[in-house]
């Protein structure tokens, strides 16, 4: 055997050391993938034990659900509490006020951060670098720290204007922009940043304005991005909890998150079987969502990641 073959097969002549390491590779190979199923199948199993634990006590009576029996098995499956929530006007009014409060907040939201993304990532002027870091770093402050000062500026406007902004569905549309816009922003300018410059300065020297290359080919090639900040922003309004409980009481006036818990739980009185169906319920529009547009949010997540 020469020198080039033993090198090609990765041993000395005599091709005897490289067939154990090979063999050595295929072992560690083989380990380590025995690893990644062993703690995939940990994660299946306890991500997904939730949702089915919901699914099973959805499809049970309270009467079942109170009976000493197996939690895991429907021994008499029945489908009256999706009946009798789906046939509530409650909670179709919790729907219905979720969704217009999440369609418009995502509507304003990618707005604002496309317009705010394509200024700091492209439009250049002093400050715009710490401000891009400034921006980010709001994201980072939580809801429970920022829902008092905003509860105490809403008193403030009702003292100096008579203006009511408590217990009023539509006041979410501009309290939830303080936690999507920021992230939705950075998502963009990552984006944006991963764009070649060659392309809005041949649009430059062709004559277009900023609007004309933001809308002709900033958000054409950018389009997986905004899909991102769009899931993402859709997300925190649709399954925000703290805002809705601490801004709206009425029972016409609230969300689907709050309103399953409020209306749902009385007392010391739980509706096991209505809760969770009411769960699985709410939890249908993200889960279809993430579904079918996935790769877009992992493409825009991931983005600025391969700026180079």
């Amino acid at each position: 055997m020469s020198t080039a073959t033993a090198v090609a097969t990765g041993g000395a002549p005599g091709g005897a050391p490289g067939a154990v390491r090979y063999g050595s590779i295929s072992r560690e190979r083989k380990r380590a993938l025995y690893w990644s199923y062993f703690f995939l199948s940990l994660f299946v199993v306890f991500f997904l034990m939730p949702p089915i634990y919901m699914l099973i006590t959805s499809l049970k009576s309270s009467a079942e659900i109170g009976a000493v029996t197996n939690p895991w098995w429907v021994y008499h499956p029945t489908l009256e509490n999706y009946v009798n929530l789906l046939s509530s006007k409650s909670f179709l009014t919790f729907f219905k006020n979720s969704a217009v409060v999440s369609v418009l907040v995502v509507s304003l939201s990618i707005i604002v951060s496309i317009l705010a993304a394509f200024s700091l990532a492209r439009m250049k002027f002093w400050g715009s670098a710490t401000l891009a870091t400034g921006v980010f770093l709001t994201y980072l402050i939580p809801d429970t720290l920022l829902f008092i000062p905003l509860f105490k500026i809403f008193a403030w406007v009702h003292d100096k204007t008579g203006i009511e902004l408590i217990n009023h569905w539509w006041v979410l549309i501009f309290l939830y922009p303080t936690l999507t816009v920021p992230f939705c922003t950075w998502i963009m300018i990552g984006y944006f940043s991963s764009i070649p410059k060659e392309l809005d300065e041949a649009a430059l020297i062709d004559g277009a304005s900023y609007f004309q290359i933001l809308t002709r080919v900033f958000i054409p090639v950018a389009l997986p991005g905004i899909i991102a900040a769009t899931i993402f922003a859709f997300t925190v309004s649709w399954a925000n909890f703290l805002y809705p409980l601490a801004f709206t009481t009425s029972e016409d006036q609230l969300v689907l998150p709050v309103g399953i818990v409020t209306t749902l739980i009385k007392g010391d009185v739980y509706n096991w079987g209505q809760i969770m169906t009411g769960a699985l319920l709410g939890a249908a529009p993200p889960l279809i969502i993430y579904a079918f547009l996935m790769d877009y949010y992992i493409a825009g997540l991931t983005a600025g990641a391969t700026k180079g």
